[in-house]
């Protein structure tokens, strides 16, 4: 898919917000669709069939997290970023754990909103599963064998660190909520704690400075992302 066949629709009450995505989105190559409540938002869905939304959480008519979960309820898989205060931290875990793609905060820069559409439409398009070897910067990860390499010296990682790399790796670029790894790591939930342990030992063996992470990035208040670099 290239940037001029993908439509993406705006959902925001603020007039100022609207237009700066849609003179700063227009010049990267997308069309630009606005709704400036949840009732447009749901018929321009239904009727343009956009490949992305960018949804403010704070709609007049309806939260943009009821707004979310109405569409998955109804199956729509198309995804979702959400535009958030910073002090939602709240509003933007339940979002992602409603079925939202990824999180933008305001104010925000445009080339950030980019790279963030950029890797939520590479998520959907990915129609071949998992890369057998993932690759970024010093890092591979080896995920037939479960080998893990640092400068192409091997890394030996407990299985939960391994567990925990793992699932960063098949989400690469989007962010995960605490809920969402714990679930996928642990057979029952458990104290988030245990994640910050394990995820603070994990930078200990694969990050060059592990007090200023380079990969597994923390997102305060929310989970951890694995950056591409």
């Amino acid at each position: 898919m290239t940037n001029s066949a993908v439509r993406i629709l705006i959902v925001d009450d603020e007039p100022p917000i609207r237009k700066l995505l849609r003179v700063g989105l227009s010049t990267q190559g997308y069309a630009v669709s606005e709704a400036m409540n949840a009732k447009v938002a749901v018929e321009l869905v239904r009727e343009d069939r956009p490949d992305l939304v960018v949804l403010d959480l704070g709609l007049p008519d309806m939260s943009g997290r009821d707004l979310l979960e109405k569409w998955r309820a109804e199956g729509l898989a198309l995804p979702v970023i959400i535009l958030s205060s910073r002090t939602d931290e709240a509003g933007i875990v339940r979002a992602l754990e409603l079925g939202a793609d990824d999180y933008i905060t305001k104010p925000f820069g445009m080339n950030e909103l980019v790279a963030r559409i950029r890797v939520a439409l590479r998520h959907r398009l990915q129609s071949q599963g998992e890369r057998p070897v993932f690759q970024t910067g010093d890092l591979s990860v080896d995920l037939v064998r479960r080998i893990v390499k640092v400068e192409d010296r091997e890394v030996k990682l407990s299985p939960k660190e391994y567990d925990i790399l793992r699932v960063l790796v098949q989400h690469a670029g989007k962010v995960l909520t605490h809920r969402f790894l714990l679930e996928h790591v642990w057979d029952e939930l458990t104290d988030v704690q245990y994640l910050r342990v394990y995820v603070r030992q994990l930078r200990q063996k694969i990050e060059k400075i592990p007090d200023q992470p380079r990969y597994i990035l923390t997102e305060t208040g929310v989970g951890y992302r694995l950056q591409e670099v």
